[in-house]
């Protein structure tokens, strides 16, 4: 016999990438939607989630509140807001249900609740899902131990006009492991300069935040020596990849011990 698939539970059935994450659940072997979510008063409420992502009917109806959907769930992807993933960090802790989080822009409180839900339950939170991406920032830091203290380190992302925080947790995460790897402290990441600043100094990771038009992400790492330059650049053209990773989080995520992780256990950097 087969196993049994999968049984998802989509939060933001409505949005960008909730929408996205239902076609793919639809369409991926191994995976069944169990239930999907949108925010209170939304029109789609009450409506089949398929109908909510623009697709055919799928028998299932879209509820304003997670807890609606848990029963018998196996695990919950949410990409909403940090004040909304924490409440449905909560919910998820309390049910007991597995949770992959790719909502970016979270508060130092906001990630604490996190945490703290994920004391009970197992929970992937990575600012971006793309496979890719997350190889390259490993990558990143294996130039960066490398190259060592000879080469100013950069970070500079680029993405479409809609997006809400900068510079986007991709970039922040980027720094913080180039941060590590060579030994220095969050306070050596420095994400504005204007005016009369002085001199780069020797320490300093800088990350620059670009927006426009309809780019779904780029991120690209210098490494600046003398006489030569090192570049690190990974772009994504599609949302697809994002909502791929998530679902093979989602996978791994089952039946693992309560923890919070990232992509680099999903893709066994960790």
């Amino acid at each position: 016999m087969s196993p049994a698939p999968t049984r998802v539970v989509v939060t933001g059935v409505s949005g960008r990438m909730g929408a996205l994450l239902v076609r793919l659940v639809r369409d991926t072997p191994g995976f069944v939607l169990h239930g999907g979510t949108d925010k209170p008063g939304s029109a789609s409420i009450g409506l089949d989630v398929g109908l909510a992502a623009h697709l055919a009917p799928l028998e299932v109806s879209t509820v304003d509140s997670l807890d609606q959907a848990l029963n018998r769930a196996d695990v919950v992807i949410d990409f909403t807001t940090p004040e909304v993933s924490v409440v449905h960090a909560r919910l998820c802790a309390e049910a007991g249900v597995p949770l992959v989080v790719g909502s970016t822009g979270f508060a130092a409180e906001a990630k604490e609740q996190m945490a703290a839900a994920a004391k009970k339950i197992p929970l992937v939170m990575s600012p971006n899902m793309s496979v890719g991406v997350n190889l390259v920032i490993e990558l990143a830091a294996t130039l960066a131990k490398r190259l060592g203290e000879d080469f100013d380190v950069e970070v500079v992302e680029t993405h479409h006009r809609m997006k809400k925080d900068a510079p986007s947790g991709t970039a922040m995460r980027l720094a913080d492991e180039l941060a590590k790897a060579l030994g220095r402290d969050h306070d050596d990441i420095r994400t504005s300069r204007v005016g009369q600043i002085g001199e780069r100094p020797r320490k300093e990771i800088g990350v620059q935040a670009l927006r426009g038009g309809d780019v779904v992400g780029e991120h690209t790492v210098f490494f600046f020596g003398d006489g030569e330059r090192v570049e690190l650049t990974h772009r994504a053209t599609s949302r697809e990849q994002f909502g791929r990773g998530a679902l093979r989080a989602a996978k791994w995520v089952i039946g693992k011990a309560p923890g919070l992780y990232d992509m680099t256990h999903v893709l066994g950097v960790k």
